[in-house]
């Protein structure tokens, strides 16, 4: 039961960064409607594959340090693979999060 406040905060912190990175605010009434509406699903992608990624990560890290802890190489490995896979679709959240806000630039 040692986790458990671990585990609450965690579950704390990733609803924390899920309402900031999806705080995009109220879409501009210049320009274009549905550029407007590519750039909004493009940024909120990009906030859902960071907000994923981040969480990957983390769960890699503990895999990782149970595996080490348990003496499981290949619980090790899988972990190390899932921080990749995690920084991996945080970066690309990061990208299509700047592309949504190119776009809404370029609009106004």
């Amino acid at each position: 039961m040692k986790a458990l406040p671990w585990v609450i905060a965690a579950g704390a912190v990733a609803a924390a960064a899920y309402v900031l990175l999806n705080n995009l605010g109220p879409q501009a009434d210049t320009g274009f409607d549905s550029v407007e509406d590519a750039a909004y699903r493009t940024s909120h992608w990009g906030s859902k594959n960071r907000l994923t990624g981040s969480g990957r990560n983390f769960a890699g890290r503990v895999k990782e340090g149970i595996g080490n802890f348990a003496g499981n190489p290949n619980l090790a490995d899988e972990g190390v693979f899932d921080q990749v896979k995690g920084s991996v679709k945080d970066a690309a959240g990061t990208v299509a999060q700047a592309a949504g806000q190119t776009i809404h630039d370029l609009n106004r």
